[in-house]
C-alpha cells in the first residue's frame, strides 16, 4: 500500500522543481554540524524454521530475517536493506524459482505483500475484507501462499522497515526513481549471489508504486547485470502516472477511472447489471463517445452535454445533474463523497467496498479514506508482533511501515513518469519473460484500466510480444487479497504464471 501521492509528490510530478537561492549577504548560514560516521558491520541474520499447509500438503520452510550492505565503489557502507526471505529445501533450489516482492509509496516497507498474500503467515481479516478488526491484529497460517512453488523475498526499500543509508551517505540519495531501482537492483544482485541463486528461475512482484520499481527492474537488471527475468507481477499497479492525475487538458484520467465508477456503483447497489458487462459498457463508452466529448472541450454542445450527462448518471448513480455541473469530469475524490451522499458515507479509494460514515455531510467530496484507515493499524500492528516474536528479530529502531520519502526524484528532464517502454524493452530483449497485471474492480487508487491503456499504447510493438503480457481482475479493492475469493483467485493465477514458464 501505497499511500501513493501527497501534495509535495504532485508538485514535483507535475509542475516540476523551483529552487529558490537566498543571496549570501542577506542571509545567515547556520554552522554545519559535525556528522558522526559509524563503521557499519554486517548483521548477523537471524533464522528460524517453520512449516504451513499449502493445497493439502504441508511445506517446511527456512525464514530468514537479515540486512544486505550495499557498498560504494570503494568497498564502504552506502546502506543496509532489511529483508524476509523464505526457502524450501524441499528440491535442489537452483530448481525453484525466487520471486522477490515489494510495495510501492514510494515510502512503504513489503508489509502488505509478506503478511496480505505471499507469505507463510497472513493478517486474519474479518468478513470480506472490507470490515474493520477487534484489537489486537494477529497473524494466522495462510494457505494460500505461493511458497510451495517458489522461494519469496520481500525487500524494504532504504527508508522502509528497517533499511537505512549508513556512514555518510544521506537516504535522500536513494529517494528517487532512479536511485531505488538502482539500490534495490544491487541487493537483488547482492541476495542472488551470497545464496547462490544465478540458476533459478527469477521473478518480480510490485504492488502500487512497486510496479513502476519492477518495470524500472526488468530492464534495468538486465542491461547492468545479465540477470533475465522469467516473470513480473504487476498488482494493483499502474506504468504511467498520466492515468492517475486529473492533468488540464487531457481527458485521460476520467477515461480510466470511469469503468471502475461504474463497477463501484454496480457494488453499492446504485446500478444494475452484471459486473463483467458494466466495466465492459463503460470501458467502451469511454474511449469512444465520451472519449471525444472531452476532446471537444468548452466546444461540445449544450445539448450534447445534456444527453451524455444522462448516460454517465445511468452508468454511476451519479446523478446528471452533478455530472454536467461538472462538465462531465469527476474526480475519484468527487465520486468518493457523492456517490452514498444521501446516506452520509464516504467510500474508500484504496477498497471502494468500505463505506464509513463522512465526517463533513452532504460536502459531496470523500474528507478521509476508510479503506486506508481500515488497514493500517492492523498490519502495522500484526507485522511488530511477527517480526519480534516469530521471526525472532529486533532494534531499537522503529520500523517504518509507510515514510515520508519526499520529494521524490521523479526524473532530471520533469516528465511524468512512464515506464511502458521500460518493460517493453524487456520482453523485446527477453523474448521469453512474461508479464502478469492483477487488477481489481473496486480499486479507485490505481484503477485497473491504467495499465490495460497504458499497454495498449505499445504501437508498433510486435504482436507475438504483447502476448508475453496477461490480464486478470478481481472483485476487492487495491489490497484485493484481503477478500477471501480473491486471495484464493490470486494463488491459482500466480501458480499458473510461474508454472507456465517455459
Amino acid at each position: 500500500m501505497h499511500y501513493f501521492f501527497t501534495i509535495s509528490s504532485i508538485t514535483i510530478l507535475l509542475c516540476g522543481s523551483v529552487l529558490l537561492a537566498q543571496d549570501s549577504d542577506s542571509a545567515t548560514t547556520p554552522e554545519p554540524k559535525e556528522k558522526v560516521v559509524v563503521e557499519t558491520k554486517p548483521v548477523e541474520p537471524v533464522i528460524k524454521n517453520g512449516s504451513v499447509e499449502i493445497d493439502g500438503k504441508t511445506v517446511d520452510y527456512t525464514a530468514t530475517t537479515g540486512k544486505v550492505l550495499l557498498k560504494d565503489d570503494k568497498g564502504k557502507a552506502r546502506a543496509s536493506v532489511f529483508y524476509t526471505s523464505y526457502t524450501v529445501k524441499s528440491e535442489p533450489s537452483v530448481k525453484r524459482p525466487v520471486m522477490f516482492a515489494f510495495n510501492g509509496g514510494p515510502g512503504s516497507s513489503s508489509v502488505w505483500l509478506h503478511l496480505g498474500i505471499l507469505g507463510p503467515k497472513r493478517l486474519e481479516m474479518p468478513g470480506n475484507g472490507s470490515e474493520p478488526i477487534v484489537p489486537p491484529a494477529r497473524v494466522i497460517d495462510n494457505a494460500q501462499s505461493l511458497l510451495d512453488v517458489c522461494d519469496l523475498v520481500f525487500i524494504d526499500p532504504v527508508s522502509t522497515g528497517y533499511s537505512r543509508a549508513e556512514g555518510e551517505t544521506d537516504e535522500k540519495e536513494f529517494h528517487g526513481l532512479k536511485s531505488d531501482i538502482e539500490s534495490v537492483g544491487d541487493f537483488i544482485r547482492l541476495w542472488i549471489t551470497q545464496n547462490k541463486r544465478w540458476d533459478s528461475p527469477k521473478y518480480l512482484c510490485g504492488e502500487s508504486y512497486g510496479g513502476i520499481r519492477a518495470a524500472g527492474l526488468s530492464s534495468h537488471l538486465q542491461s547492468r547485470y545479465g540477470m533475465s527475468l522469467n516473470g513480473v507481477v504487476l498488482l494493483s499497479s499502474l506504468l504511467d502516472y498520466r492515468t492517475l492525475f486529473p492533468i488540464d487538458g487531457s481527458p485521460l484520467y476520467y477515461q480510466v477511472f470511469l469503468p471502475t465508477f461504474a463497477t463501484t456503483a454496480l457494488y453499492h447497489g446504485k446500478v444494475t447489471g452484471k459486473r463483467d458487462e458494466v466495466y465492459a459498457a463503460a470501458k467502451e463508452f469511454a474511449f469512444n463517445e465520451y472519449a471525444l466529448a472531452l476532446l471537444k472541450g468548452n466546444e461540445l454542445p449544450e445539448a450534447e452535454k445534456t444527453i451524455l450527462a444522462g448516460r454517465l448518471a445511468a452508468m454511476t448513480g451519479i446523478s446528471a445533474e452533478i455530472w454536467e455541473r461538472n462538465q462531465l469530469r469527476l474526480t475519484a475524490t468527487q465520486f468518493r463523497g457523492e456517490l452514498l451522499k444521501a446516506e452520509n458515507k464516504v467510500i474508500g479509494r484504496f477498497d471502494a467496498r468500505v463505506a464509513w460514515d463522512s465526517t463533513l455531510p452532504g460536502s459531496g467530496e470523500a474528507e478521509y479514506d476508510p479503506s486506508y484507515s481500515l488497514a493500517l493499524g492492523a498490519f502495522s500492528t500484526a507485522m511488530l508482533s511477527y517480526l519480534s516474536e516469530d521471526l525472532g528479530w529486533t532494534e531499537d529502531q522503529p520500523y517504518e511501515i509507510l515514510t515520508s520519502v519526499f520529494p521524490w526524484k521523479y526524473g532530471a528532464d520533469n516528465r511524468i513518469v512512464n515506464m511502458t517502454d521500460s518493460i517493453a524493452t524487456a520482453i523485446r530483449d527477453n523474448p521469453k519473460m512474461r508479464v502478469l497485471v492483477m487488477g481489481a474492480h473496486a480499486d479507485l487508487a490505481t484503477p485497473p484500466e491504467g495499465v490495460s491503456y497504458s499497454v495498449r499504447q505499445l504501437v508498433g510493438y510486435p504482436a507475438s510480444l504483447k502476448n508475453q503480457i496477461e490480464f486478470t481482475y478481481y472483485d476487492a479493492g487495491h489490497m484485493f487479497y484481503l477478500n477471501p475469493p480473491d486471495l484464493k483467485k490470486a494463488r491459482k493465477d500466480l501458480v499458473d504464471f510461474v508454472a507456465g514458464e517455459e
